[in-house]
């Protein structure tokens, strides 16, 4: 399944978050916001469901940085799953707003 991926990525170190982001993410989008310590990430990803994509993510990076968390859309085939860290928030028809 193709999901597409809308995040919000705070840290104490987005430095070294960044360079995971763009390299386990191809041709994602990885912007800061005002706040330094945060990062909006916009993706399109491989894989068979949501919450795999959504735990390695965060396990590769907080590989690089353990005061990371993340709070991810994943969306594909009409339906979005919301996760705050590993834990799921809700799962919804239809694309939504950002995080």
């Amino acid at each position: 399944m193709r999901f597409q991926l809308r995040a919000s990525v705070s840290t104490a170190n987005p430095q070294a978050v960044r360079p995971v982001l763009v390299e386990r993410l191809p041709g994602a989008t990885v912007t800061f916001t005002v706040d330094p310590s945060e990062l909006v990430v916009r993706a399109e990803v491989e894989g068979s469901d949501a919450r795999t994509l959504n735990r390695e993510l965060l396990n590769d990076l907080r590989r690089v940085e353990r005061k990371t968390r993340l709070r991810a859309e994943w969306s594909a085939e009409g339906s979005t799953e919301r996760f705050f860290d590993y834990v799921p928030k809700g799962r919804r028809p239809g694309t939504g707003a950002a995080p």
